[in-house]
């Protein structure tokens, strides 16, 4: 076979030389050339809030995606999807995108958090707030950093960079010549998730000793919230919550099961569902029982309510109310019964009440217990955080000490915020024993300050802490993404059938005449990076491709007319020698 063509290829050199050239020197461009890089890359991108609660649209409006890649230094942006990288990410830059009505933007968030520094961190969660509330018709995607997606971003700098130094020739080959990518979503337009239902979960452990018993209940919320749902991990926010309300009910259901210890006090365990939007679960709870049931453990003697948020790190605990407690109530007791452990136990934690009232203007609440408070119900907050304000509450940068690469691949822990086992199990202990005080009377019955109820057989137990916020920062928990059958709800529920009594589940769907929040889908995508030359490449291409037919045609056009010639010759000649035949003859 190859003698053949050796031999095709002689003749052809042979016989004609602009056939040679049409057809060796393309051979030898494809064949000399390097190989081409892959065509185009696909990866996983998790779209930004989109939701409306009570009516006020929230986040990005778009998830549709097809145009060309650029970095926020290119000039001109408009109708561009801009990448960026978090450690170069700023609230300008941001800005300037929307601003140029750019197509979309892609924010590339690294493997390991770890490498950022903290400042980086800080800056972004800071800037996640008025990323929601900046609604927006432009696409904002987050997607996680590969040497695929790391080659596109580079590339794509490059070309967008250079092209403000160089003269306008320069421009026109740098455009023509460079790679270009072509960024499509394979998702469809969002549209609102209808008959969407929140669920919330309440448990019992019943006191003894007559039917009007005073109760406490004790509430935490599971889901998370963050910019992006899919990246929402929520591991002190409010994992810590959640883990330390289970760990109380298996405390205290312990101390429920024997006569000795079973105490005149109902304690109601609640985990809400919708907290990150205004509290929903709890709202639609107090509502069912306060307002449409005639039996129900809220509507009798209320001790106080004292509800879980962020505890799982800090040296420090804040008694959020909104009104401060009188003397010789309940909730006054509790609050004289956490400063006693706390100042006699664990000296090291700084212990403080902070007041804030009920502001109704706002649109969103600032604590889970001002849902108890619109209510006329004694309730605060325990958290670590001095303020609501707090950026670590609504952050996709509260992780479980794992980076974002341990669901996506191998990475180190990051530096940003996350849940302290040991210090939530103190601030555990630190709970079930002034809990313990208050129900049992012991500082009225003489009981010493160091007295620690919770020892050997009954102690916190870490690894119980550390198990559940591993499960639950396993997966994403915004409310969007966690329904009525989720595996979420299933197994708190199990959880909270193992200790307490009449586990049941309550469902809060919105009101499809004036709904309080509207879910909408499309939240994950898979988007392909397509490898595309500009449209000014392809007239140029046009250009010397009709320049290399004209030059072929050209060069067919004078062989023939070389040929004529030479005939023309071949005659003239002859022509001459009849003519000089003729002459010789005749003189």
């Amino acid at each position: 076979m190859f003698e053949e063509a050796s031999e095709v290829f002689d003749n052809m050199f042979k016989s004609s030389f602009p056939l040679t050239f049409i057809v060796f020197i393309p051979a030898v461009l494809i064949l000399v050339s390097p190989l081409p890089a892959e065509a185009a890359h696909e990866f996983t991108v998790y779209r930004m809030q989109q939701y409306d609660l009570q009516g006020q649209p929230y986040g990005t409006r778009n998830s549709i995606l097809n145009t060309e890649a650029r970095t926020v230094e290119a000039d001109v942006l408009s109708r561009r999807c801009v990448i960026m990288r978090l450690a170069d990410f700023s609230f300008d830059k941001y800005q300037k995108a929307l601003r140029q009505s750019a197509g979309a933007v892609v924010i590339m968030l690294p493997k390991n958090m770890s490498a950022m520094p903290q400042d980086v961190l800080q800056q972004f969660m800071e800037l996640e707030p008025d990323m929601l509330t900046t609604e927006t018709i432009v696409p904002v995607y987050f997607a996680i950093e590969d040497d695929e997606l790391m080659s596109i971003y580079t590339q794509t700098l490059t070309s967008s960079s250079s092209q403000g130094s160089l003269s306008a020739a320069e421009v026109l080959l740098h455009t023509a010549t460079a790679n270009g990518f072509q960024m499509v979503t394979s998702g469809a337009q969002s549209k609102a998730i209808s008959d969407w239902a929140i669920t919330s979960l309440e448990g019992r452990l019943t006191g003894v000793g007559g039917e009007d018993l005073p109760t406490i209940v004790l509430v935490a919320h599971y889901d998370s919230f963050g910019v992006a749902p899919w990246l929402s991990y929520g591991a002190d926010s409010n994992g810590s919550g959640v883990s330390m309300l289970l760990e109380l009910a298996r405390l205290f259901s312990k101390l429920y099961t024997y006569k000795r210890t079973h105490a005149a006090y109902n304690l109601l365990f609640f985990v809400s569902g919708g907290g990150k939007f205004n509290y929903q679960g709890t709202k639609r709870w107090l509502e069912d029982n306060l307002d449409h049931t005639d039996s129900s453990l809220l509507q009798d003697n209320v001790a106080f309510v004292m509800c879980l948020d962020t505890v799982g790190n800090g040296d420090s605990l804040h008694l959020h109310v909104s009104k401060p407690p009188k003397e010789g109530t309940p909730q006054y007791s509790l609050l004289k019964e956490l400063e006693m452990v706390i100042s006699s136990q664990y000296p090291e934690v700084k212990f403080s009440m902070v007041h804030k009232k009920i502001n109704l203007a706002d649109d969103m609440l600032a604590w889970e217990h001002e849902r108890f408070g619109i209510r006329r119900l004694p309730a605060f907050t325990l958290s670590h955080l001095p303020s609501h304000r707090s950026v670590q509450r609504s952050s996709i940068m509260d992780v479980r000490s794992v980076s974002f690469s341990s669901r996506h691949g191998a990475g180190e822990p990051p530096s940003g915020p996350h849940v302290d086992v040991k210090r939530l199990g103190r601030n555990t202990k630190v709970v079930a024993e002034a809990l313990a005080r208050v129900i049992y009377n012991l500082t009225e019955k003489g009981a010493p300050g160091d007295l620690q109820i919770f020892t050997e057989q009954m102690q916190v137990q870490e690894e119980q802490l550390s198990a559940v916020v591993d499960w639950l920062t396993a997966q994403p928990r915004a409310a969007q993404l966690v329904d009525k059958d989720s595996s979420v709800v299933s197994t708190l529920e199990y959880h909270l059938g193992r200790y307490l009594k009449d586990v049941k589940r309550h469902y809060v769907k919105a009101d499809k005449r004036d709904p309080e929040f509207v879910f909408y889908d499309q939240l994950k995508q898979t988007m392909n990076a397509y490898r595309v030359k500009p449209a000014i490449f392809d007239l140029l291409l046009a250009v010397c491709i009709a320049a290399y037919l004209g030059m072929m045609y050209l060069a067919i056009q004078v062989k023939s007319l070389l040929v004529i010639l030479q005939v023309f010759a071949f005659h003239l000649q002859k022509c001459v020698t009849f003519v000089l035949v003729i002459f010789y003859f005749i003189f």
